[in-house]
């Protein structure tokens, strides 16, 4: 098991610090990041969350997954590791002369 969670469905009113508070209660949080829409800066709705120990963080799955926050049904579960992403990002004409 990894300490890092997948945190979503997430409310859009949720900021990093709501996000830490409610996991405090499950033990250390080490880091959170809230996904933001970079051209608006809005919530995506998901982040992730990086908990002091495996077992604080199978203890955060347990006790918060499908839990009420701010009327919506938390997930919270193991984080997958990030797929790579093919070379040539957005875009993919380079906007040359």
């Amino acid at each position: 098991m990894s300490r890092k969670l997948y945190v979503g469905n997430l409310p859009y009113s949720a900021t990093e610090q709501t996000i830490l508070s409610k996991f405090e209660a499950c033990g250390t949080v080490e880091s959170v990041k809230l996904i933001t829409d970079r051209d608006t800066g809005r919530s995506k709705g998901f982040g992730f969350i990086e908990m002091g120990s495996e077992a604080e963080a199978q203890a955060a799955i347990e006790t918060l997954n499908n839990t009420d926050f701010d009327g919506r049904p938390l997930r919270v579960n193991e984080a997958k590791p990030q797929k790579k992403r093919s070379a040539g990002g957005r875009g993919g004409y380079g906007g040359g002369w």
